[in-house]
């Protein structure tokens, strides 16, 4: 596949964007999860978005407790190498600015605490906050 360097350079772009909605889906959704309950919104019980809230979330616990490096960014490092940037380095701006968001340079064993520690606590709400119960009014 011939991808000219411009186009590979917007997709890496782009994928690095739902990278950050994903980030975003996981931690918010666990806040407005929380919010919700306490201020007992039924909304927080709707089983589709609990389910894939847990899933988003476990799923990456489990990428993280394997050492499997997210699709995501094995995506967006490809496109990159295609476009003639370095993953980490001279990539456009808003690249640089929302990956700065979401990428730290910590050592792996950090982010597997972290993201299991998250998957734990999501788990954790799903069970003390169930979905799908018509207790709330």
């Amino acid at each position: 596949m011939n991808i000219p360097p411009v186009a590979a350079a917007f997709a890496a772009d782009l994928i690095v964007f739902i990278h950050l909605l994903y980030v975003l889906f996981a931690v918010g959704g666990e806040l407005l999860i929380v919010i919700g309950a306490i201020a007992r919104r039924r909304w927080v019980r709707n089983r589709l978005f609990r389910f894939l809230h847990l899933g988003a979330v476990l799923l990456v616990a489990a990428e993280s407790l394997l050492d499997i490096t997210c699709p995501l960014t094995e995506w967006e490092y490809r496109l990159r190498i295609i476009a003639g940037q370095r993953a980490e380095g001279d990539i456009t701006f808003i690249g640089r600015l929302i990956r700065s968001i979401i990428f730290y340079d910590f050592p792996s064993l950090f982010f597997t605490v972290l993201y299991v520690g998250f998957g734990l606590l999501v788990l954790s709400t799903f069970i003390l906050i169930p979905p799908g119960h018509k207790k709330y009014r």
